[in-house]
């Protein structure tokens, strides 16, 4: 773990959820594409869950959304957050004020946002609620999600596009 945690002056962005099985890696994976079509460099991104099983898979809902939407999630091993990875992170972003809460008992929580409440600051919008968990949902659900998880991540990176590129 201590490669992947190597930031080589990178600029690394964290996606927090429950079980990292549903909407991190989704937004991980939605990151990792809209960075790569703006062509930012050294940008680095990963997920994690506060309640995750090491290595457990994405959830199939997950891994058809992102297939839908042209990503792949098959390679996602489910990562539990522990603070060398809260500590890796630039920025992470959440998915519930319960997630906010853990990541700011590992000491990161001047680091941590409510991924709404940051996609949406300063531009009158009022996406500052949880992202819902799609767990045990129908493929539908897993998309709405998704599309959900990409018009806030566009507005995040689009937020955080000053710190990337410097």
């Amino acid at each position: 773990m201590d490669k992947i945690l190597d930031t080589s002056g990178d600029f690394c962005l964290l996606f927090v959820c429950t079980g990292n099985t549903c909407r991190s890696p989704m937004a991980a994976a939605i990151a990792r594409r809209a960075a790569a079509a703006r062509g930012w460099t050294g940008f680095k991104v990963l997920s994690a869950g506060v309640a995750a099983t090491d290595g457990e898979p994405a959830s199939a809902g997950a891994v058809r959304a992102a297939k839908a939407n042209g990503l792949g999630l098959r390679e996602h091993q489910a990562t539990l957050l522990r603070p060398e990875l809260a500590e890796w992170a630039d920025i992470i972003l959440v998915m519930s004020p319960a997630h906010v809460m853990r990541v700011a008992e590992l000491g990161a929580g001047d680091r941590a946002a409510l991924l709404g409440a940051y996609a949406s600051e300063g531009d009158g919008t009022s996406l500052r609620g949880a992202v819902p968990d799609p767990i045990g949902g129908s493929d539908e659900e897993y998309l709405e999600t998704f599309a959900f998880l990409e018009n806030l991540i566009e507005r995040a990176l689009a937020r955080m596009e000053a710190a990337v590129i410097k």
